[in-house]
């Protein structure tokens, strides 16, 4: 499906993932849709590359996108996996304008609406409101990363196994088993052992 109708029903999910954070007058929400651009991109797809800086920032309406890093055996660690009706980018490059320690990559085909740095802070000064909304997502996203990073301190393999298995449990079956033990810290036959020692039980 595609057309205005298809283009205007993901500004109102996104509509709605901002107003649930800080309510808009329709001009103001005119100006703050007209900044976004609808985008597809197949699966297994490299939006950022490592090394390049991060000029665009994606609100999800359907798909997988994954945020990665290379340890130092130049092996791939997931650091975070993004789904519907949130935003992805390899937010760091995208803020400081540096080259990306990270990639983020498509898991599944995916629908997007893509913003550029520039249409993002020309937004910022046109809807003030926008910096509320900016730093409630960002606070939230800081909140996640420290449980994330604390998890893999004080929680065992088999409990982050079930903390993403009750927080997420929408992607098990949509994410391949070797990356969400990466992300969990742990190889995938650890994972393989862990999923059997839990439905054992």
């Amino acid at each position: 499906m595609t057309g205005k109708p298809y283009f205007s029903r993901m500004n109102q999910i996104l509509k709605h993932t901002f107003e649930s954070l800080v309510g808009f007058e329709e001009k103001e929400w005119s100006t703050i849709a007209s900044a976004f651009t609808p985008v597809q991109i197949s699966a297994k797809q490299t939006l950022t590359h490592i090394g390049k800086i991060e000029d665009k920032l994606y609100f999800i309406i359907k798909g997988i996108l994954r945020l990665y890093c290379l340890d130092t055996k130049q092996e791939e660690k997931t650091i975070f996996l993004f789904s519907e009706n949130h935003f992805a980018s390899c937010y760091q490059s995208f803020l400081t304008r540096l080259p990306s320690a990270q990639a983020l990559e498509t898991l599944e085909d995916c629908t997007l609406l893509s913003i550029c740095k520039r249409d993002f802070d020309q937004m910022h000064l046109s809807v003030p409101k926008m910096n509320i909304v900016t730093r409630m997502i960002a606070d939230q996203r800081f909140i996640n990363g420290q449980n994330i990073f604390m998890g893999h301190i004080t929680r065992t393999p088999e409990e982050r196994y079930l903390d993403f298995q009750r927080e997420h449990g929408n992607l098990m079956l949509r994410v391949p088993q070797n990356i969400i033990a990466s992300f969990l810290g742990i190889t995938p036959v650890s994972l393989s052992r862990i999923r059997k020692r839990v439905y054992r039980k």
